[in-house]
C-alpha cells in the first residue's frame, strides 16, 4: 500500500505541470478506447452476421434430393428420387452421433404460394409439416397455446400452429386465435398456438409468414403420402455434423440406388461448416482489433516513458538528496514506477468508461431505429475488459522502467552538482 506522504508526492508531481499530464494521459485514454471500440465493433459484426443463421442450432446441417448424375444398375442418368420417412428411422438407427433427423415438407415459397382462407380474410403463407423436435432446433417463442406433440402426429390432428403475421393478416386485434379454424387449401385446422422466432432480429418476413402443422396431417391432407422434401439434421454437442455427413449421405444412396461416387444426386447445406468459417473470420477480426489497439496504446505508453524522462531529469537534484539521505535505489525505483503506473491506470479507466459509453450509445440508437443489416448488440465481454486492465498494468510499469532504471543509476555526488 501507499502511504500518505508518497500518496502525496505522485500527486504533487503529477500536477507540476497540468497539460502536459493530461495530454501524455490522452495518449493511453485514445489507445485503450481504440482498444475495446474495435472489439466492440467486431462484435457487433459477428452478432448481425450469425444473426442471418435465422438462431438455428449450428452443429446442423439441411439435406434435400436432386436429380442423379450417373446411371446406376440400369436406372438412367438425371432420375428424380424422394426421401421417405423409413429414411429418418433409418438414420436415427444407424448413428446414435444425431441428435435430432426432422423430416419436413412444405408448401408455398419456392414452390408457389398457398391461399390461407379465415372467413373473409386470405393469406398467402409458408406451410410446414414437422415433427416436435423441431422447435429444439430452430427454438421459438410459445405467445399462446403450444407446439405440435407427438399425440399430435400419431392421431394425425388437423391443428396448426402460427407465426405473428399470420395473426395479423387473418385475425382482428382483439379476436381469440386459439382454438379458431382457418382453411389450408380447402382444409380446415384449428389453431392451437402462436409463435415467434427467439431472439430473431426483427423477425424476418418468412418466419413471421409460417404455419407449421403435424408431419403426418400434412402427408395426408395434401397428398405427400411418406415423401419427405428435406431434413433438418443435428448432431450430439460433441460430435461435428461435418464429420458424420458423408456417413450419412453414404447410407442415403445405398437406400435409394445412387451411384457411390455421385455427389449431386443429394444437396445439402452445412450450417455447422459455414458458421464455423464465420467464427474463423471474426476470430481473426479480433485478433487485428487486438494488434491496432495495441499500436495505437502503445504510442500512448511510450509517451508517458518519454514524460517520466523529463519529470527524472527535472526532479535530479531531488533524487540526489534523497540518495544521500540514505533512499535506496529500490525507493527511489517504486516511486517512479508508482507515479507511472497511477498515470498510466487513471488515463485508462477513463478511457474504458468512455468507451462504454460509446457502445451504450450505439446499442441505444440501434434499439431505436431497429435492427441495422449484418450488425447488431456491438458489446464486449468482461474478459475484454480485465484483459485491458492487465495491459494497462503491464503498460504502466514498461512505461516507468527505463526512467526508474535513469534515475537509480545517478550518483547522489553527481546529481547535487547538476544546477
Amino acid at each position: 500500500m501507499f502511504s500518505k506522504d508518497r500518496w502525496g508526492e505522485i500527486i504533487e508531481a503529477l500536477n507540476a505541470n497540468k497539460i502536459r499530464t493530461l495530454l501524455t494521459a490522452f495518449g493511453v485514454f485514445w489507445g485503450i478506447t481504440i482498444l475495446v471500440l474495435l472489439l466492440a465493433l467486431t462484435n457487433g459484426l459477428r452478432n448481425g452476421v450469425t444473426s442471418g443463421f435465422g438462431n438455428f442450432a449450428t452443429n446442423s446441417m439441411f439435406m434435400w434430393t436432386q436429380g442423379t448424375s450417373m446411371p446406376y444398375k440400369g436406372l438412367p442418368k438425371s432420375r428424380r428420387f424422394n426421401y421417405k420417412i423409413d429414411d429418418v428411422a433409418a438414420l436415427k438407427s444407424q448413428f446414435p452421433e444425431l441428435k435430432y433427423v426432422s423430416p419436413r415438407n412444405q408448401l408455398g415459397g419456392y414452390n408457389g404460394a398457398n391461399n390461407v382462407i379465415r372467413g373473409t380474410k386470405t393469406g398467402a403463407f409458408q406451410i410446414y409439416g414437422d415433427y416436435p423436435e423441431f422447435i429444439k432446433q430452430k427454438p421459438m417463442d410459445i405467445l399462446q397455446g403450444r407446439f405440435i406433440s407427438y399425440s399430435d402426429i400419431n392421431a394425425k390432428r388437423k391443428i396448426c400452429v402460427i407465426g405473428p403475421d399470420v395473426v395479423k393478416g387473418l385475425y382482428n386485434k382483439d379476436e381469440d386465435i386459439i382454438g379458431s379454424f382457418i382453411k389450408i387449401n380447402g382444409v380446415n385446422f384449428m389453431v392451437v398456438g402462436t409463435f415467434k422466432i427467439t431472439n430473431s432480429q426483427g423477425d424476418s418476413e418468412e418466419e413471421a409468414n409460417t404455419i407449421f402443422v403435424p408431419f403426418t396431417t400434412f402427408g395426408q391432407a395434401f397428398n405427400f403420402g411418406n415423401n419427405v422434401s428435406w431434413m433438418a439434421i443435428t448432431a450430439n454437442d460433441n460430435t461435428s455434423i461435418t464429420d458424420v455427413k458423408e456417413s450419412v449421405f453414404s447410407l442415403m444412396r445405398e437406400r435409394h440406388t445412387i451411384h457411390p461416387m455421385d455427389e449431386r444426386a443429394i444437396g445439402h447445406f452445412d450450417l455447422a461448416k459455414e458458421f464455423g468459417k464465420i467464427n474463423g473470420l471474426f476470430s481473426i477480426l479480433a485478433i487485428v482489433g487486438y494488434f491496432v489497439g495495441a499500436l495505437v496504446l502503445m504510442s500512448g505508453i511510450i509517451g508517458i516513458s518519454n514524460i517520466m524522462l523529463i519529470v527524472v531529469k527535472e526532479r535530479t537534484k531531488e533524487i540526489g538528496v534523497r540518495r544521500a539521505l540514505g533512499a535506496t535505489p529500490w525507493t527511489i525505483k517504486s516511486q517512479i514506477l508508482q507515479e507511472s503506473l497511477i498515470l498510466t491506470i487513471l488515463s485508462g479507466m477513463v478511457g474504458i468508461s468512455f468507451a462504454a459509453f460509446v457502445i451504450w450509445v450505439m446499442n441505444t440508437i440501434l434499439d431505436n431505429v431497429g435492427p441495422v443489416e449484418n450488425f447488431a448488440n456491438p458489446s464486449v465481454s468482461m474478459t475484454v475488459v480485465f484483459t485491458a486492465l492487465i495491459i494497462l498494468v503491464v503498460s504502466g510499469v514498461l512505461a516507468g522502467l527505463i526512467p526508474a532504471n535513469s534515475a537509480t543509476k545517478m550518483k547522489p555526488v553527481d546529481a547535487l552538482r547538476i544546477e
